[in-house]
C-alpha cells in the first residue's frame, strides 16, 4: 500500500526529530568539500570556544536525527554538538569511487575543518564507530577521546565463514542491513532488539524502508562490502586516546566477543562497558544507561558531575571494566 509523504508516518517522525535538533540549538548545514563530495551536518547556530567538540556519528538504518534525537539535550549544554549525515546517507554524498571507513573519515575531517573545528571527541554507533576509529588513527592530534558503541572494528574476514555471525554470507547480511520487504525489516529488528516490536503493520514498514533505506542503496551495499574485505584484526593500527568500548550484551550483528577482542586490542587506554539486556541498538533499547555511560566518560574531567554518574553505575543492570 503506496503512501503519500504527507501521510507517511516516517516523514512526519523525521520533521519531528528535525525540530528537536533546531530546538537544541542546531542548524541544517551542507558543504560543498570539492572532489564532487558534498557533506550534511547539524551544526550549532553559535559554536562556543570555551565548549569542547563533540562529534555524533550514525549507524545504518534510520538516519542520524532518529540515532541520536534522545542524547542530544544531555549534551548540547556542555559541548558544540555535530551530527553529520555520513556519505550516502541523508544530504551526503560522492562522486569518487572509494568506500572505505578510511574514506569516510578523511571526508569528515575535512567537513570539521569547514565548520572551523580543531579538537573533538567522537562517538560512533556500529558503522559510524568504523569512522571514529579511522578518524582517531588518522588525525590522532585532532581526536581527544572515542566511545565506539557495537563496532566491530576487530572482525576480519575469515569470522563469517568461521560461524562468529549468525548470518553465513555477505549477500545475506546486505539484504538484512538494507531491508526491502516489510519481512526483512522484520528480521533487522530481530537481530537489533532483546524485545523487538511484535506488532508492526507492513505497511508503517514499507514506509519506514521507503524513506530510510532506498536512496543510495548501490553504494551502501559497497560500504558493507568494504568493510568486510580483506579485514585483518594484524592490520588495525592501534589508537592512542581514551576509548569507552560501549556493547550491548546480546547484540547479533557484532557479538559481544568483538568488543573483547577490541578492549585487548587497545589495553590500557581503553575500558569496555556492557550493557545487560539489550542488543545491538542499545542506543535505542536502553537510551538511559547508554547515555549515562557517555556522560560519566565524556564528563570524566568535570568534577562537578563525574561523581553523582559514579554512583549511578551501581545499576545492576550495567557492568563496567578497565
Amino acid at each position: 500500500m503506496a503512501v503519500s509523504k504527507w501521510l507517511s508516518f516516517t516523514s512526519s517522525r523525521d520533521w519531528l526529530y528535525r525540530l528537536t535538533f533546531a530546538h537544541a540549538g542546531l542548524r541544517s548545514v551542507t558543504s560543498d568539500l570539492g572532489d564532487s563530495t558534498v557533506m550534511h551536518c547539524w551544526a550549532p547556530k553559535a559554536p562556543k570556544q570555551c565548549k569542547p567538540n563533540l562529534i555524533l556519528l550514525h549507524g545504518f538504518g534510520a538516519n542520524a536525527m532518529w540515532q541520536y534525537a534522545e542524547a542530544l539535550g544531555h549534551f548540547t549544554p556542555r559541548f558544540n554538538v555535530y551530527v553529520p549525515d555520513l556519505l550516502f546517507f541523508g544530504g551526503s554524498y560522492t562522486g569518487r569511487p572509494e568506500r572505505t571507513e578510511v574514506f569516510q573519515a578523511r571526508c569528515l575531517m575535512k567537513l570539521m575543518n569547514v565548520h572551523g573545528v580543531g579538537k573533538m571527541s567522537l562517538v560512533g554507533i556500529s558503522y559510524g564507530g568504523f569512522v571514529a576509529y579511522s578518524m582517531a588513527a588518522q588525525f590522532p592530534e585532532a581526536v581527544e577521546k572515542a566511545v565506539l558503541c557495537c563496532t566491530g572494528v576487530c572482525l576480519e574476514e575469515r569470522d563469517m565463514a568461521e560461524g562468529l555471525f549468525r548470518v553465513t554470507d555477505l549477500e545475506e547480511a546486505k539484504r538484512i542491513l538494507l531491508p526491502q520487504t516489510p519481512d526483512k525489516l522484520r528480521e533487522l529488528m530481530r537481530f537489533s532488539f532483546v524485545r523487538p516490536a511484535k506488532v508492526l503493520p507492513s505497511w508503517i514498514l514499507s514506509d519506514f524502508i521507503n524513506v530510510m533505506c532506498t536512496q543510495y542503496l548501490e553504494e551502501k551495499r559497497e560500504l558493507i562490502e568494504a568493510v568486510l574485505k580483506d579485514r585483518k584484526l594484524s592490520d588495525l593500527p592501534k589508537i592512542t586516546q581514551l576509548t569507552l568500548i560501549l556493547w550491548g550484551e546480546q547484540d547479533q550483528i557484532f557479538p559481544l566477543e568483538l568488543g573483547y577482542r577490541l578492549k585487548s586490542h587497545l589495553g590500557k587506554n581503553a575500558e569496555i562497558a556492557i550493557i545487560r539486556n539489550a542488543g545491538h541498538a542499545v542506543n535505542i533499547e536502553k537510551s538511559k544507561e547508554f547515555i549515562m555511560h557517555l556522560k560519566s566518560f565524556l564528563l570524566a574531567d568535570c568534577p562537578s558531575y563525574w561523581h553523582p554518574v559514579r554512583a549511578l553505575l551501581g545499576d545492576p543492570l550495567v557492568q563496567r571494566e578497565r
